[in-house]
């Protein structure tokens, strides 16, 4: 039963993930939550986790959430399920682009879904800082959270973090690699909460 609840639920948040993973993060936050196959600071942990290892996002979260909830099978059935909708919508959209490119509602409906998702995205950015940059109930933080709940290690990492971006961009005169970024994340992430 569990398999065909992961294969449903993550085919749902394939199917209706227009502009990439980023924007599928609402879609899979309210199905897991609604399920309770993961708690928000979970769900904010392997989000983490998915960005900094190899491929989607949006596919490594399916795996993750199936592989902890249904095994090996349900890591299959999830990650099968999110990328399937996307498959056949590519090849749909291939065989029909060259009747439709010139059509103005083609366009139309394609450029409002470029507003769509930068609203989603920004959306999604904005609840990541909330649930990173205040304390949550059983947060180790180096510094103790202040009385409004903000914890201090998180911003100052995030402004360290934006410091390091700005003088590299002024110094270098490019920007920084996300790599490099993520790689000095790490390690300020450790030095601050401890391995």
């Amino acid at each position: 039963m569990i398999i065909l609840e992961l294969f449903f639920a993550f085919f749902k948040v394939g199917l209706f993930a227009f502009g990439g993973a980023y924007a599928a993060i609402p879609l899979i936050r309210d199905i897991v939550l609604s399920y309770g196959w993961l708690t928000d600071e979970a769900l904010s942990r392997m989000i983490a986790v998915s960005e900094s290892t190899p491929g989607p996002i949006m596919v490594n979260l399916a795996t993750y959430v199936g592989a902890s909830r249904g095994g090996l099978l349900g890591a299959a059935a999830a990650t099968l399920a999110v990328v399937l909708p996307a498959f056949f919508v590519i090849v749909l959209l291939l065989s029909l682009l060259k009747k439709f490119a010139e059509n103005r509602a083609f366009k139309a409906v394609l450029s409002s879904l470029k507003s769509c998702v930068a609203g989603i995205i920004l959306a999604v950015g904005a609840w990541m800082a909330y649930e990173n940059l205040f304390a949550r109930e059983g947060c180790e933080c180096a510094l103790a959270p202040l009385e409004n709940g903000m914890d201090p290690s998180a911003i100052g990492l995030t402004l360290l973090l934006a410091a390091v971006m700005i003088i590299y961009k002024v110094a270098a005169k490019k920007r920084i690699s996300p790599i490099l970024l993520i790689i000095i994340s790490a390690g300020l992430g450790m030095l601050v909460y401890g391995v």
